[in-house]
């Protein structure tokens, strides 16, 4: 953000505060003002570590729980824990007994290890960024017709906020969901829904697009019914015609695309991300649009 002046903490303590529309940090200790301008701030992309008081100190705090009683012993376990995992000069700041055999802690230390943020490739959904009306837009001028979704949480899953943010009309984190879309024929068939009940409604209304939530996802189940999903879609002959999309709390585009689907969802998610891609992806492989194509900003 160059130009835009940002606080860096000093140690003892403190508060922030704002002058002329500028917020800094104010130390209580030291009673003077500690400004620095993020532009001026050098990172080096290639080794970059944990910020906690000043760039590449490495400071971090993290929290956990051991299954032992709250003693000494079991400071001293958590500080070497915290030690084999790459952190030094470990504090052990807070420790709490649970129910008499387990101990929570909170810890601070300083991590040893960098990354090169110059080496990282990440898979991203390829997408641009709509809003509700730009996405009706785009439908209606691209497509010309309403996209049909169905949606569930499949298997054993009977998590449905995930799919209920994105399909029900209310949508969340102040955006309307698909149904509320008047360019989407969206079917939230909920949860606990057989894959096989999926792909038939998928069959019986001529979806374009089957979408699938899963958080539920100890011991890597949803890997399996994932897979389970992917082999029936293919199986009935759909792949060709569906868009097929999964999302959950655990879920990465990279993971979507190794198990077979066109793209993945994680945390942070809106209904517009997805009605923007479902949108895009089908109007690309109708040849109405390519990405270089606007009105659209940017997306990740």
């Amino acid at each position: 953000m160059p130009g835009v002046w940002w606080r860096l903490r000093p140690r003892g303590g403190g508060g922030s505060c704002c002058k002329n529309g500028v917020w800094a940090w104010r130390s209580y200790s030291v009673r003077r003002e500690v400004w620095v301008a993020v532009s001026t701030v050098k990172v080096d992309r290639s080794r970059v570590r944990p910020y906690g008081d000043t760039i590449d100190d490495g400071w971090i705090q993290m929290s956990f729980t051991l299954p032992v009683s709250c003693g000494p012993e079991a400071t001293r376990a958590a500080q070497l824990l915290c030690e084999k995992m790459g952190l030094d000069d470990v504090r052990v700041v807070y420790s709490h007994d649970i129910a008499g055999s387990f101990t929570f802690f909170v810890i601070y230390g300083r991590c040893v290890h960098s990354v090169d943020l110059t080496t990282i490739e990440v898979p991203k959904v390829n997408m641009k960024h709509m809003t509700f009306d730009e996405i009706n837009d785009f439908i209606k001028t691209r497509i010309g017709r309403k996209i049909v979704v169905v949606a569930a949480c499949t298997g054993t899953d009977a998590h449905t906020v995930g799919i209920d943010a994105i399909i029900n009309m209310k949508g969340y984190a102040g955006e309307y969901g698909l149904e509320r879309y008047p360019w989407f024929e969206a079917y939230n068939l909920g949860s606990q829904v057989p894959n096989e009940a999926l792909v038939a409604k998928a069959i019986e209304v001529g979806a374009d697009a089957i979408l699938v939530s899963q958080v539920v996802t100890q011991r890597n189940i949803h890997i399996d019914n994932l897979t389970h999903l992917a082999e029936l879609v293919e199986a009935e002959g759909l792949r060709g015609r569906v868009l097929l999309i999964v999302g959950g709390p655990r879920i990465s585009h990279e993971l979507a695309v190794e198990l077979g689907y066109d793209a993945g969802f994680g945390p942070g998610t809106v209904p517009s991300h997805v009605g923007a891609f479902i949108a895009q992806e089908l109007a690309r492989r109708m040849g109405t649009w390519t990405p270089s194509e606007g009105p659209c900003s940017e997306g990740t």
